[in-house]
């Protein structure tokens, strides 16, 4: 969690998007307040990402942070005045984006290279894949200073399982890379100098399969989690049986018991 502000920053710097072919960066760009999320940057990130959903050129999306930190979380100095109204509005911005990430017909890859608190560790395990420098660290630390990290629970218990989570979260102890990545909460683990080289490899591998199907699997994947066992087959099955009708299903299917690589159509 950060105790700065954003107050004298330029309101079109929070966030960057730079798009080359079919992927793209979004960058959280308030270095001098690690990557605070204040309600300014939530939402220019969810701008960012609505214009990121909205191209069907885009394939991947790699959410990283500028400066020393991936994200400190909540911007602390704008909640401890802030009327009720105020925080009701930020926490339910803080919402849309984590559910926005999920949303998204794109995969999202948490690039962390640094340290990844509160909502910071939140907007991670939000994240479809994420993959780690050595240097990274996470941690909820607001049992430390009295304010629960209750929001960020959600997806880091769905990710580590409910002990770890309430590790994590009755403790705030931070904990490392491999630990992180043992628990379930990043995919792998890398040498900072290999950390672009390491996403690049998922990148090329999402990038090499059908746009159509991997949208359509990401939407059914998230509306079957959590669900009871019956309830998830309901909606797996209806998935595959949409998946086996479209010409990307056909075409792959085709072109494996043909032993030649598939021709995705365009999307």
């Amino acid at each position: 969690m950060s105790g700065k502000s954003d107050v004298n920053e330029p309101p079109t710097a929070l966030v960057t998007l730079e798009i080359d072919g079919p992927v793209a960066r979004v960058t959280l760009n308030r270095p001098r307040e690690r990557n605070a999320l204040s309600r300014a940057l939530l939402d220019q990130l969810h701008a960012a990402l609505e214009t990121c959903a909205a191209d069907p050129q885009l394939r991947v999306i790699i959410l990283g942070g500028n400066g020393p930190a991936f994200s400190a979380g909540h911007d602390l100095r704008e909640i401890r005045s802030a009327a009720p109204e105020f925080v009701d509005d930020l926490f339910a911005s803080c919402a849309r984006v984590m559910l926005e990430l999920q949303e998204i017909p794109q995969p999202v890859i948490a690039r962390v290279h640094g340290v990844a608190t509160a909502a910071g560790c939140q907007l991670v395990a939000a994240c479809d894949l994420a993959v780690a420098s050595e240097a990274a660290s996470f941690a909820t630390p607001g049992i430390n200073i009295g304010f629960f990290c209750s929001t960020p629970a959600v997806p880091i218990v769905r990710s580590v399982g409910r002990k770890r989570a309430m590790e994590m979260l009755l403790t705030g102890t931070p904990i490392d890379a491999h630990t992180a990545s043992a628990w379930g909460l990043v995919n792998r683990v890398v040498p900072a100098g290999e950390l672009d080289a390491a996403i690049q490899l998922l990148v090329d591998t999402i990038v090499a399969s059908s746009a159509s199907t991997i949208a359509l699997g990401k939407r059914a994947f998230y509306r079957q989690l959590g669900r009871d066992e019956r309830e998830a087959y309901g909606i797996a099955s209806a998935a595959m049986c949409e998946n086996a009708a479209t010409t990307d299903a056909r075409e792959g299917i085709a072109a494996f018991l043909e032993k030649r690589r598939p021709v995705w159509p365009a999307r």
